[in-house]
């Protein structure tokens, strides 16, 4: 078969190219930014998913699309989330059924829960987003939906926790590096809170199975083998023997503070994270499980190897760069001075 994967050069997106090319399928990948390591024989189309003449060119021959292509909640884009992650999205699903696609997969965030409930997260919990990124992302998810629907189209969408993995930066990148130079790291509240994340090649595993079984329906994909967010952030800085510590900052004060610091635009926290880092926040995977799925990865053991990733490649990182915002090193702006006092 012919996939074609939006936002193929993203963290998440080349890694399913990646991996569908190894299962011997066709691969089109369509971004904004062409990866210099992408295999030669994945196809790349160079086009955003605003472009509708472009989005249906690349249609064309395609059995199954993979929407990755988003504007992710660190990029702070404004007025861009709506552009992109709903009239792209609704683009990119118009122009699936026009070509007769055989399914759609559509992945989106934890970040249109909002403020994450007491207990697990379930498909039965309320959607309620707190921020322009989370809510341009339930918009999109509705209006794929409601295309896929009018066409019936079969629909799978992916909500993953924060993912982690060998080459995965960004807001990860603060915490590796502070921890490398021996700089305390803070949590807001007392950070002993269950917080899940999701390893890379878990989440692969069970996207494959999801697509293979061709399972219409919303899965919310995290780890089953998670601690506390303090716990884990104490379990990394023993793994690297650095003299770390983790740190706790009083909630309102945190919050507000980094409030005005992003207002400022000397930040590089945005709402998703100072709004939603201090609470408890984790998926029900048991529905996952009785697929068949079976993580291997705990949180402590993907923060140890992305970590030591980092420690191996942060100098050809920051020398090669990215457009790919979770693949990029992150400018910290004020936090710099921070660490510097820390």
């Amino acid at each position: 078969m012919r996939h074609l994967i939006t936002g193929g050069s993203g963290f998440v997106g080349d890694l399913v190219a990646r991996r569908l090319r190894e299962r011997g399928e066709q691969v089109r990948i369509l971004d904004i930014w062409e990866d210099p390591s992408r295999p030669r024989d994945i196809e790349y189309v160079a086009c955003s998913v605003t472009n509708r003449d472009g989005v249906a060119a690349a249609m064309h021959g395609v059995d199954v699309v993979h929407h990755h292509a988003a504007l992710v909640a660190q990029t702070d884009a404004g007025r861009n989330y709506w552009d992109v992650n709903v009239e792209g999205s609704r683009i990119v699903a118009e122009e699936a059924a026009k070509a007769g696609v055989r399914a759609f997969i559509h992945t989106s965030t934890t970040a249109v829960f909002g403020i994450p409930p007491d207990g697990p997260i379930t498909n039965a919990t309320p959607t309620r987003p707190v921020e322009p990124y989370g809510r341009s992302k339930l918009a999109g998810e509705h209006a794929v939906e409601a295309v896929c629907a009018q066409h019936a189209i079969p629909l799978i969408t992916i909500r993953p926790r924060a993912t982690l993995g060998g080459g995965r930066l960004g807001i990860f990148q603060v915490l590796f590096e502070w921890i490398r130079e021996n700089r305390n790291v803070y949590v807001i509240g007392s950070g002993n809170i269950r917080f899940q994340f999701i390893h890379a090649l878990d989440l692969m595993d069970f996207y494959m199975l999801a697509l293979d079984a061709g399972r219409s329906g919303t899965y919310n994909v995290g780890t089953d083998e998670f601690g506390t967010l303090r716990g884990e952030l104490e379990a990394l800085i023993r793994h690297d023997g650095s003299t770390s510590r983790v740190r706790s900052l009083p909630e309102g004060l945190a919050i507000n503070a980094l409030r005005l610091l992003y207002w400022m635009r000397v930040s590089p926290l945005v709402p998703w994270h100072y709004l939603t880092y201090h609470k408890a926040c984790y998926f029900d995977v048991q529905p996952l499980l009785a697929m068949g799925w079976k993580p291997r990865y705990s949180n402590e053991a993907m923060l140890r190897e992305s970590y030591d990733w980092f420690c191996a490649n942060e100098e050809q990182a920051r020398r090669l760069g990215s457009a790919s915002p979770h693949r990029a090193p992150l400018r910290q702006g004020l936090l710099r001075l921070v660490k510097r006092m820390s």
